[in-house]
């Protein structure tokens, strides 16, 4: 039976065009990634791990440059306009894309990829400043959460679809056509948005990145339930790429298996993510409240410190590499599997309320600004994650030890996000 909400226009286009914006988004970079690690690094000499950092950092870099430049032009412009305008952008980078997917220029794709990024920077204030602005106060918990589950479905099915798509015989023929595809249905759905007023029409744009910046989060750190939320939100975003980022090395120095249970947990991960946003709806009946934030977190801590022991415990057949099917041969190994997906599940019901209190309480006519600060906070925190880990494991630190680690700097933020209330208390 399909949801209500999914059935209006005063959210199913916006539902549709964030799930294929972020399929295409991790579609096209995980495309890449697969062809930096299989085919560019060895014809142009280079180091496939540098490349793919490379990557990783153009995509981000964009948040932490434009966030506050898009979250201006929300503010000021029509959001749904804004949504068209960036979707047809969206079309003509993925055109780019499918020239250097033919002609094989890596440098090319990763400046495409610096360009999807940018996209993605101006989308991202639009669909959480049009949620409070579109949907009734008892249906934007409903919104964040099929937002949430949406979202890492599109992020699961876009990742294995883009390199199950670009190792295949016609490769670069289907990834292409995939993505631009993708780019123009996200543009048909957008069309569909309804039109949303302008709050602040008469909005003078600084273009002045580096002042606005510090300037939006100055502004928004003065509400201080709105910035425990963007803090609640950012530490989400950090345990999460902490956790995405070293699935495949933990699989394989820890776990001694292959790329196949890599994707099993991916999609463990991922659904289970969609399943807490979904399942927190129905806990708080619609209510934007925090009552199951610092519990959610605490459950992550809780089950991060199991999933270290249960990796200990961890039963093979044999030193060999394993696949999927005898990873799961073993009951025991079920426990890993569950703890990551306890873990996401706990995930979704932290951050959904989080989302729903920091729009709901945010200034409606500088709305999009305190997304972009939000944006510009999730950034620096996952810029954070990678630096810590990379010093963690450089100190020879073992994947299980940089979770652990994790669990108890959780800690002190169960804390912090208890002090967080929503308007309703």
């Amino acid at each position: 039976m399909i949801p209500e909400l999914l059935k209006v226009r005063r959210f199913l286009p916006l539902f549709i065009t964030q799930f294929l914006g972020a399929f295409n988004d991790n579609a096209f970079k995980n495309a890449l990634v697969i062809l930096i690690t299989y085919q560019a690094a060895q014809a142009t000499g280079e180091n496939a791990q540098v490349l793919v950092t490379v990557a990783a950092g153009l995509f981000m870099l964009p948040y932490l440059l434009f966030s506050a430049t898009a979250g201006q032009l929300a503010d000021k412009y029509d959001r749904g306009q804004i949504a068209r305008y960036v979707k047809l952008v969206e079309i003509g980078l993925m055109t780019l894309a499918a020239i250097g997917f033919f002609t094989g220029q890596i440098y090319f794709l990763l400046v495409v990829l610096f360009g999807m990024g940018v996209h993605s920077t101006f989308f991202g204030p639009i669909k959480y400043a049009l949620l409070p602005q579109h949907l009734k106060e008892n249906e934007l918990l409903a919104g964040n959460a099929y937002i949430e589950a949406g979202t890492f479905l599109a992020i699961l099915t876009g990742t294995i679809v883009g390199g199950l798509l670009v190792m295949h015989e016609l490769g670069r023929e289907l990834i292409s056509a995939a993505i631009i595809g993708c780019a123009v249905l996200g543009y048909i759905s957008s069309r569909s948005i309804p039109a949303a007023t302008a709050p602040s029409p008469d909005l003078k744009i600084n273009w002045n990145i580096a002042k606005e910046t510090w300037n939006i989060v100055r502004n928004d750190r003065e509400n201080k339930r709105v910035w425990r939320c963007i803090l609640g939100i950012s530490w989400f975003w950090l345990v999460g790429a902490t956790f995405l980022s070293q699935f495949p090395t933990f699989a394989k120095d820890t776990l001694h298996a292959d790329e196949t249970v890599v994707t099993l947990f991916l999609v463990a991960f991922s659904l289970g993510i969609g399943i807490g946003s979904l399942l927190c709806n129905r806990l708080l009946k619609g209510e934007v409240k925090s009552t199951y934030v610092p519990i959610a977190l605490f459950g992550i801590s809780v089950f991060t410190i199991d999933l270290v022991f249960a990796s200990t415990a961890v039963v093979l057949d044999s030193a060999a590499i394993v696949g999927v099917s005898q990873f799961l041969s073993h009951l025991p190994n079920w426990r890993i599997l569950f703890d990551l997906s306890a873990i996401a599940i706990c995930g979704g019901i932290y951050v959904v309320p989080l989302y729903a209190i920091m729009q709901q309480d945010s200034h409606p006519e500088s709305r999009a600004r305190t997304i972009a600060t939000n944006n510009v906070i999730n950034a620096l925190f996952m810029v954070g994650a990678a630096i810590a880990t990379v010093l963690m494991l450089g100190a020879e630190f073992t994947v299980p030890q940089v979770f652990l680690t994790m669990a108890i700097a959780n800690a002190p933020v169960v804390l912090y996000t208890m002090k967080i209330k929503s308007k309703q208390g």
